[in-house]
């Protein structure tokens, strides 16, 4: 899946700031490919970006129209069926995040037909999957992984993208989610892949190269969560990681939607990780330790990173706060 850019960011009528996550998690990271933001009523939440019409995003080069919200249930409003139809017969891609199709609804498919233009829904999968191989291939790897879902994996694998090109390392960030898909313009959502064809979607994300130092790869679930730990295992035999950090939100106090099961120790989940990715990649190692600390201040968040660089002897950071240098110098020796 590749996303055509620049994009406008289409923001509907949505009023709650949160629904707008993934239109922000867009401009936060990838700035220079927003032209613009579309609303559909002065009461929907802005991004601080100028409010543009179709007609002039498009004369100032926008190709796809990105749905930039979501919703419970993850569903497509009847009342911006007309707005969508619009941007199409304008020439834009559409390209959005929500679990229902926009090929689900007739006149939408039809005008992209028409108008010949995409129609991306990134939560969906259609291209042919193969199985995983193993087969080592050139290039180097970094893949993040957690002790639980949701707990910095993206944001933690944007900023390392960041900070390893400008430390003069070229980089390539790796999407597996939708956001990361609309982020990046490209990549694949792995939790829609059959479970037989997860490894092998990550040797497709991922695939040999030489024109770089570093793919990134976004990891996803956790190898310890009941739930999510297909895909996890999946990832980590497909990407062949030579470096992993392993993300950790401090005080989390169960597993996400599971408060029968405890998180797992960092032990434990460096242990597990390193154990599973070791079947395709022999010599992986993990290279840091991320933290989400905001339910710490910054003092303590500060003295808990010095202390647990001593017991793991890994680089320990709070991307957000402190950045994520430390963990990429790390890299240069590898």
């Amino acid at each position: 899946m590749r996303i055509p850019q620049p994009y406008l960011l289409f923001l509907g009528d949505v009023t709650e700031p949160l629904a707008a996550k993934t239109a922000k998690g867009i401009l936060h990271w990838r700035p220079q490919q927003c032209l613009g933001q579309f609303r559909l009523t002065q009461e929907t939440v802005s991004l601080g970006l100028t409010d543009l019409s179709l007609e002039e995003a498009k004369a100032l080069g926008a190709e796809t129209l990105v749905i930039g919200t979501a919703n419970a249930g993850g569903f497509i409003p009847q009342t911006w069926l007309a707005t969508l139809q619009e941007a199409l017969e304008l020439g834009y891609h559409i390209a959005s995040g929500m679990h229902q199709r926009l090929s689900s609804f007739p006149a939408i498919n039809h005008a992209a037909n028409i108008h010949q233009c995409r129609l991306y829904d990134v939560r969906h999968v259609d291209q042919p999957m193969t199985i995983g191989t193993g087969i080592p291939r050139q290039g180097k790897r970094l893949l993040t992984v957690g002790t639980d879902s949701s707990v910095g994996k993206m944001y933690t694998s944007l900023a390392l993208e960041a900070e390893m090109n400008r430390q003069g390392l070229k980089t390539h960030f790796c999407a597996t989610g939708q956001t990361g898909i609309l982020i990046s313009g490209k990549g694949i959502s792995v939790d829609a892949v059959v479970a037989d064809f997860i490894s092998g979607a990550a040797e497709a994300i991922s695939p040999e190269f030489t024109d770089h130092d570093w793919d990134v790869i976004e990891g996803q679930g956790s190898l310890l969560n009941p739930a999510f730990a297909g895909v996890s295992l999946g990832l980590l035999h497909g990407s062949q990681p030579d470096a992993m950090v392993l993300c950790h939100e401090i005080g989390r106090q169960h597993v996400r939607h599971l408060p029968h099961m405890q998180i797992p120790s960092i032990q434990a989940t460096l242990e597990a990780n390193l154990s599973a990715a070791r079947l395709t990649s022999p010599h992986a190692r993990f290279v840091g330790i991320s933290l989400n600390t905001s339910a710490l201040d910054e003092g303590d968040a500060l003295a808990l990173c010095r202390q647990w660089e001593q017991e793991y002897q890994l680089p320990v950071t709070d991307p957000i706060r402190f950045g994520v240098a430390s963990i990429v110098e790390k890299l240069h020796s590898l």
